[in-house]
């Protein structure tokens, strides 16, 4: 093994890496008034509010752990929050006064997760929400009252998936998931009429249908890859059935849609390309964005969060791949543009790394993208390596701002980031190659990828790590089950290691997806060898690298079974491996402690195998 031949830059300690942000996801008041963030209480974040001209000033509402989804209510009085139990999903929704500071459960269920299915100006003091206290299966729809309390139940579920919601709180929709896997959308008829069969979605597009309606309930806007290979934008005149395309491309799915808060009508449209692209369909929008990307520069990635009651003021985020991200207040009216915050600013201190594209050939011919982050100021020649796998896998790598990338990179690898086939984001025919491929080609993807970069001399093929949490340490975990020649190291955060226990054991409201995700990823019913075969622990003999494997004790997605299988066959066969079982944690890490305890495991797990930095 050789050494790391530069010193270029300071290490970054972990403590500043993966302690919780000093102010994360950030929102304005609908009255435009407040502004509340997460930042930590007690060791852990929790929601602050204080005036939108003094965020400094913000105070705790909450405390504890769990904070999921969280935001302003519309009466101008209240807060709202989502909080599960040491991660176990099951969420509680809780309201917050927000000038007494006084806190109630709204939902006090136990084994219940609610969802927040509507909340709206045109409805201050209601909220819409899904409830599965009946059916573990299936989310009812109840009207929650904020001024008493009260919960009403609305309309029963039969065996819908999701409910489509309008702007006045009316349930417009439902979808169901057809036994092929696809989608059946069913629309009401009349503001009481019965949900009617309105438009079937076969299984190669159902992960890219979405359905939006105008604030005057006169168009509909289709999001989906129906008839084309992308994710593009379509409007559909309710009274006439006549269909706009408004925004496509052939190869690129639309990411984020900007829409105007005021008429629920689309301003522009974002296609995540190597870099976000953005596509306007109002040209007053376009012309303002424009002059804010003017005094943002080009380098750096711009999100929008807008006031839901005049638009007067925007919250905007600046992110760049070798920075923190900057947020700023904007004043519509009198285009003035304030700094509040940088969401890590102790990393203003240090020089952070930057995050390349990359394109390549695959063994079949398909063409494959994704990122590599390098060390700074270190000649990006014969570097150790580290692949970096996303979960999902129905997600994707982006470019900007990554902490684990920026970790790996200050301690001397290059992070390789691939979007392999079945990534979402490059069209429907992109996504679909990955079907049924978990272990087979989205693997030998990963494979291809370390082979360019080595072939152009940029790594150092005999010294590659691999690791990444959920499907990303089920990525590990086959690189080193099935092929450990590749690589020196493996580790495994939440990711399953036997697709015969992991894909029943799903928490029973995300059974209504099952039929698409056997049909994604394999059917046990049916398929029980093939999904053997792409199982790690079916090679687990095969395995002869070290492997960190780290798990939640309350993991309702991947089950602590499956990290306990794979570390008893490592026992078995005599594989050096360290488990790390964190109690009280469910589907990945939110005790900072535990982040720290985990990131410390595989940094020094990293540092033996490919001779990168390590902070004592």
């Amino acid at each position: 093994m050789r050494p790391m031949m530069y010193e270029a830059v300071p290490l970054i300690p972990r403590s500043v890496l993966f302690a919780d942000r000093r102010y994360a996801r950030p929102r304005i008041s609908p009255d435009g008034s407040k502004l509340a963030y997460l930042a930590p209480h007690g060791g852990l974040p929790n929601v602050h509010v204080g005036p939108l001209a003094d965020p400094a000033s913000a105070r705790p509402l909450t405390s504890g752990r769990g904070i999921g989804r969280y935001g302003f209510c519309h009466d101008d009085q209240t807060l709202f929050y989502l909080r599960d139990t040491d991660g176990d999903e099951n969420w509680r929704l809780w309201l917050v006064d927000l000038a007494s500071g006084e806190q109630r459960c709204a939902t006090p269920f136990d084994q219940v997760s609610v969802r927040v299915l509507g909340h709206d100006r045109s409805r201050p003091t209601e909220m819409l929400l899904g409830i599965n206290k009946d059916n573990p299966q299936w989310h009812d729809v109840y009207r929650l009252n904020l001024t008493d309390g009260s919960l009403t139940k609305e309309q029963h579920n039969p065996g819908y998936a999701r409910w489509l919601v309008d702007t006045d709180l009316a349930v417009r929709g439902a979808v169901a998931v057809t036994e092929a896997g696809g989608h059946q959308i069913f629309l009401r008829d009349g503001p009481s009429g019965d949900l009617t069969r309105w438009l079937a979605v076969p299984p190669e597009d159902a992960m890219s249908v979405g359905i939006s309606f105008s604030r005057d309930g006169q168009t509909i806007y289709l999001i989906s890859s129906l008839d084309a290979n992308a994710i593009r934008l379509v409007a559909i005149d309710v009274a006439s059935g006549e269909r706009t395309v408004l925004a496509e491309d052939p190869a690129f799915d639309i990411s984020h849609i900007e829409w105007d808060c005021r008429t629920e009508r689309p301003q522009a449209v974002v296609f995540n390309k190597e870099r976000e692209e953005w596509v306007f369909l109002d040209p007053v929008f376009a012309t303002e964005f424009g002059w804010l990307r003017k005094r943002l520069g080009a380098d750096c990635e711009i999100g929008l969060s807008r006031t839901a009651r005049d638009d007067g003021i925007w919250l905007v985020s600046a992110l760049p791949c070798d920075g923190p991200v900057s947020y700023y207040s904007y004043q519509r009216s009198t285009a003035q543009l304030t700094f509040l915050f940088h969401s890590r600013p102790e990393l203003n201190e240090y020089q952070l790394a930057r995050m390349e594209p990359f394109e390549y050939t695959a063994r079949d011919g398909l063409r494959v993208p994704g990122y590599v982050s390098y060390p700074p100021n270190v000649p990006a020649r014969d570097l150790p390596a580290v692949v970096h796998v996303h979960g999902g896998p129905w997600e994707r790598h982006e470019w900007g701002y990554d902490i684990e990338a920026q970790w790996l990179a200050n301690r001397g690898y290059a992070c390789v980031q691939v979007n392999f086939r079945g990534s979402t984001g490059y069209g429907k025919a992109f996504v679909n190659a990955g079907d049924k491929e978990w272990g087979r080609a989205m693997h030998t993807d990963l494979l291809d990828a370390i082979g360019h970069l080595a072939a152009w001399g940029i790594i150092d093929p005999s010294r590659v790590g691999i690791m990444g949490g959920s499907f990303g340490g089920y990525a590990a975990l086959v690189g080193a089950a099935f092929t450990p020649e590749v690589f020196r190291c493996a580790i495994d955060l939440c990711g399953p290691a036997n697709l015969l226990t992991f894909l029943p054991a799903m928490v029973p409201y995300r059974r209504p997806i099952t039929r698409l995700i056997y049909t994604r990823v394999g059917d046990p019913n049916t398929e029980e060898e093939m999904l053997r075969q792409r199982s790690p622990l079916s090679a687990a003999d095969r395995i002869r690298i070290p492997v960190l494997v780290a798990h939640g004790e309350n993991d309702v997605f991947v089950r602590q079974h499956e990290a306990e299988q794979i570390v008893a066959a490592l026992r078995h066969n005599g594989v050096p491996h360290e488990y790390l079982l964190f109690p009280h944690e469910g589907h990945g890490l939110d005790v900072p402690e535990n982040r720290l305890r985990y990131y410390a495991a595989a940094e020094r797990l990293l540092a033996e195998q490919l001779g990168g930095r390590l902070e004592p």
